[in-house]
């Protein structure tokens, strides 16, 4: 009692959090730091492969994460909905599931005609594109030799950053989405405007001791993998307690044991029947949560919300990768580079969550926090169609990362504590993979048309983003303030 009574004096600095809560806030806090500690620790390897394939492939890159989401999309919702399976044990399975893979990638590396040393910090040390940076050369003539040096590579060197890049961005999406609902699942908006900034806060911990580790380990190449993978089953033992509490558990059984009994009827499919109809209730399982989505209209207004958030953000991303092609010639120092702005970056979100967050959700609402990274975001792209430089676009990407996690990202989680607890499962996780990767692949097709077909420079695509900025606007200023009157017709029934 006594070590809880301090661990709850040192949280209360940072939040205002009942005792009952703190059990489910301190498992979802370090849930979410192992879970994002190990997405920082490989995301510079992902990101660094994905651009010596050639900056011309990146587009294509998000097309085919599109095409892999349809199919892991019906996959995850399915594992929510089983009937014989808590979520979170689900949750715990799917953490589980994506730490195995991550071993699966380190024994694909190895068994591969390069060892992993070799393959990462020797054979291909030198980015595979050689060329004046003060030469203007065209963008057709860069991915020309892009590909010449990948034909040189051979086909495993491209399919296995190919195939890392597509599955990395499928664990982002479909496990921290999986985890934001089980979260959300056990506060409502009043909790969740409390408390979400720190779990967040937790997120952005974990970016920074993972990059960091990236940038100490960028030599290990493929073996943080495996260090990875460990971090993944940290994630999964602290996933066991976020929701489970003295009050808020069996409160929320009572509340909706009847719809989840109906639910449990109409819906799921009886643990014994292990036939082909299991494999067709995958996509009925999607179907339901697209159903839910298209019967609401507030559910189909996030939706539009989020998919403007994921085309102005790849949007930003192609910039940077851009940047960083011209900017930096050797892999090693590339992977480096993008842990250092990762890690960068994330001291400044980790500051605004533990001091800012909170109270503005709670003084501010909802509505100014999910309005502040498009309204900095028009700004940016105002700023880099005068001044096209590298040096402003890293500016720009910085300031709208932080905003977007110290305000934006908690303020979107809230929007989802009005909803049911089936479209907090079925539906949130089915928007959150399918409508962020529509997002993306909308961007990659804008993008290649931009710069590839018609040759837009910088200047050019960011005056051509400054729409989808201002339309950005003007959804998020009219979902927050309907997410601030569901939530007071909520607090008046009960």
């Amino acid at each position: 009692m006594a070590n809880r009574s301090r661990v709850e004096a040192v949280v209360s600095l940072f939040v205002t959090v009942h005792p009952h809560e703190l059990p489910s806030l301190l498992h979802a806090f370090t849930c979410f730091f192992f879970l994002l500690s190990a997405y920082f620790v490989i995301l510079p390897l992902r990101d660094e492969g994905a651009i010596s394939l050639g900056l011309g492939k990146l587009p294509g890159l998000f097309m085919a994460s599109l095409a892999l989401t349809f199919i892991a999309a019906p996959a995850s919702t399915y594992i929510f909905s089983l009937s014989h399976l808590s979520k979170g044990k689900a949750l715990v399975l799917m953490h589980r599931f994506f730490g195995a893979s991550l071993i699966f990638f380190f024994i694909l590396y190895s068994a591969s005609s390069m060892t992993p040393s070799h393959y990462f910090a020797k054979g291909v040390s030198r980015w595979p594109l050689s060329y004046d940076t003060k030469q203007k050369a065209s963008g057709e003539n860069i991915n020309f030799l892009y590909s010449k040096s990948l034909e040189s590579q051979g086909w495993c060197y491209m399919s296995l950053r190919i195939s890392f890049f597509l599955w990395v961005a499928l664990l982002n999406l479909v496990s921290i989405s999986a985890t934001w609902a089980r979260v959300i699942d056990s506060m409502n908006s009043e909790s969740g405007s409390r408390l979400i900034g720190f779990v967040g806060a937790g997120a952005t911990l974990g970016q920074l001791c993972g990059s960091l580790l990236a940038v100490a380990m960028a030599q290990l190449g493929p073996y943080l993998l495996l260090f990875a993978a460990l971090l993944m089953e940290l994630a999964a033992r602290s996933s066991i307690g976020i929701g489970q509490d003295e009050t808020h558990e069996p409160q929320e059984l009572s509340s909706t044991s009847e719809s989840v009994s109906q639910s449990v009827e109409h819906n799921f499919e009886p643990v014994n029947r292990l036939t082909a109809s299991s494999m067709k209730h995958k996509f009925s399982a999607m179907l339901d949560g697209l159903q839910l989505i298209l019967a609401s209209t507030y559910l189909l207004h996030v939706c539009c919300f989020m998919w403007l958030t994921a085309v102005v953000s790849s949007f930003f991303y192609f910039q940077k990768a851009a940047v960083v092609a011209e900017a930096v010639a050797n892999a090693l120092d590339r992977r480096r580079m993008f842990a250092q702005v990762n890690s960068f970056t994330a001291v400044f979100i980790l500051i605004g969550q533990l001091t800012l967050t909170g109270q503005i959700l709670t003084s501010a609402g909802v509505t100014a926090a999910i309005c502040a990274a498009p309204v900095i975001s028009f700004a940016n792209m105002t700023t880099i169609a005068i001044w096209p430089t590298w040096i402003m676009v890293a500016i720009s990407e910085t300031l709208r990362k932080v905003l977007n996690y110290v305000l934006t990202r908690p303020g979107r989680e809230v929007l989802f504590t009005v909803v049911t607890r089936d479209e907090k499962y079925k539906a949130k996780v089915c928007m959150d993979v399918l409508v962020q990767r529509l997002g993306d692949a909308a961007a990659a097709g804008i993008y290649k048309i931009l710069q590839g077909s018609l040759n837009k420079g910088p200047s050019a695509i960011a005056l051509c983003a400054l729409p989808v900025c201002f339309a950005w606007i003007i959804t998020a200023f009219s979902l927050g303030r309907r997410q601030a009157h569901l939530a007071k017709s909520q607090a008046l029934d009960q």
